[in-house]
């Protein structure tokens, strides 16, 4: 195995242990990011809490661990559904013309409004909360997605064995089943693992803006969003320590995305 692949191998691996880490870790927390310490409020990064507590005196450890747990969820529901979103629009360009030129007209109208205001309107109108935000980042996300496929299903329909099918009077459904969908799903997934870190980037920003997840989860947006009130006294361990580990989590997945698009890409 050549040195780069080698380097790219162990560097997708590494990504892949620390997020399995962080959820393992994170699942046996129990309720320690709620259990609050008053004779620990604000207290700098040391041996007893590594990441420092909060004005209330809560481990930020244990609250920023649950948080990109808590945001690895809500990213990865929101990618799964903004890709099947993306793949349904796809299939229903290839019913016609008509059909074509509609979902051609959605995706060119969504991209041309800015992703962070499509998402404050979606979530303001749903109420905000978890299912807004899933919704509201699923919605949003799936234009760009959805044109890979349905340029990828152009090329498909023309391709010699699916008008062979078609000759031998195979249903739209059988070539959908078995000559569309087998060569769509691996770019499906790939575009899933992409989409993500931008899932979890509007998720924490949504919820840092008081539109996404409630105050009461410590969701990474609300964790710098609380941050921003004892910044400025000096308490920087607040928001260094939470963004951190949100980049940190967003550069793994996109990290595994690449990996997949470039390894599809080359078989």
């Amino acid at each position: 195995m050549s040195q780069p692949r080698l380097s790219a191998l162990l560097g997708t691996a590494l990504a892949a242990l620390l997020l399995a880490g962080v959820m393992i870790v994170a699942a046996g927390l129990g309720d320690a990011p709620r259990q609050m310490h008053f004779d620990a409020r604000l207290t700098p990064p040391s041996t007893d809490f590594w990441f420092g507590t909060d004005a209330l005196g809560r481990d930020m450890a244990a609250r920023t661990l649950a948080g990109l747990t808590l945001s690895f969820w809500v990213g990865s529901l929101a990618a799964l559904f903004g890709t099947l979103i993306a793949l349904g629009m796809a299939l229903t360009a290839m019913l016609g013309p008509r059909w074509d030129a509609l979902v051609s007209l959605a995706i060119d109208t969504l991209l041309s409004v800015p992703h962070l205001l499509l998402l404050l309107m979606i979530a303001f109108t749903l109420g905000g909360g978890t299912h807004a935000v899933i919704i509201a980042v699923a919605l949003s996300h799936w234009p760009r997605l959805a044109r890979v496929l349905r340029a990828e299903l152009l090329h498909l329909r023309q391709a010699p064995y699916v008008q062979i099918s078609q000759a031998l009077g195979k249903s739209r459904r059988f070539i959908v089943r078995y000559h569309w969908m087998p060569q769509v799903l691996p770019q499906c997934l790939v575009g899933a693992l992409l989409l993500f870190p931008h899932a979890v980037l509007h998720e924490a920003a949504l919820s840092f803006l008081g539109v996404g997840l409630s105050a009461e989860q410590p969701a990474i947006g609300v964790l710098l969003g609380e941050s921003m009130r004892h910044v400025s006294g000096g308490d920087w361990w607040l928001g260094v320590f939470p963004g951190a580990g949100l980049l940190l989590m967003v550069l793994c997945i996109q990290r595994l995305g690449e990996t997949l698009r470039r390894a599809w890409s080359t078989s």
